[in-house]
């Protein structure tokens, strides 16, 4: 039995899930601004949803934008530490990488 001051063996084993979801939330909704989306439609797409693809479609200033909201908010230059910005690929790719680079700062 835990009490309210010791975290249970699963939240203690899953910060970084529960991280990496909040962060997934905060870079959907900086996407949708940067692609001029509706945020809700944005909230409802798949993780492997194509940044570049067609639900999505991020231009290349879009792009730009959303890496700039990125480093404002989370401390992480994607484009510095991504020469080949294959974080980009996804919803999930991006996520992913915010969260391994933010947790390493």
């Amino acid at each position: 039995m835990t009490d309210a001051h010791t975290p249970s063996p699963s939240a203690a084993s899953s910060p970084s899930a529960t991280e990496r979801a909040a962060v997934e939330r905060e870079l959907r909704a900086m996407i949708a601004e940067a692609a001029r989306l509706d945020a809700a439609v944005v909230a409802g797409l798949p993780t492997d949803t194509d940044l570049f693809g067609p639900e999505i479609g991020l231009t290349s200033l879009a792009g730009v934008t959303l890496l700039g909201a990125v480093d404002a908010r989370f401390g992480v230059d994607v484009a510095a530490l991504d020469l080949s910005l294959d974080s980009l690929q996804s919803i999930a790719t991006l996520a992913d990488f915010v969260t391994a680079h933010r947790s390493a700062r």
